[in-house]
């Protein structure tokens, strides 16, 4: 039987852990990497995250798979916490999702770059 697309999400959403901004900025200062997988276009839109590292979601899951060929090796560990964020907190969660089937530990963060912002974290014009 074919699922909606909110269905997706909510099942993808009970597999992930998601942290507000404000946890997700103290993820980062603690040594999780944080990866905005937001295209270009939309990072020259909306700004961009010091210290974020761009990983365009096309590309994420080979670039950070351990036994990838086209991994990051300083980011395509077991032992680090991943967090990932788009836009509002959709896509990330998906993605988020399936960094965890690699065997990551990958969360995202709800309300993605847009709710980032709103909390006063820093940006730069993207």
């Amino acid at each position: 039987m074919a699922r909606t697309v909110e269905q997706l999400l909510d099942e993808a959403r009970q597999r992930i852990d998601r942290l507000h901004p404000l946890d997700a900025a103290r993820a980062v200062e603690a040594g999780a990497a944080l990866i905005d997988i937001r295209p270009e276009a939309q990072r020259r839109r909306e700004g961009a995250i010091p210290g974020a590292i761009v990983i365009e979601r096309n590309v994420l899951e080979w670039r950070l798979d351990p036994a990838s060929a086209h991994r990051r090796p300083e980011l395509a560990r077991r032992d680090r916490v991943i967090v990932v964020i788009c836009s509002e907190g959709y896509a990330s969660t998906f993605a988020a999702a399936s960094l965890r089937e690699l065997g990551l530990d990958a969360v995202d963060v709800i309300g993605g770059f847009v709710a980032w912002a709103a909390a006063g974290l820093p940006t730069c014009p993207g």
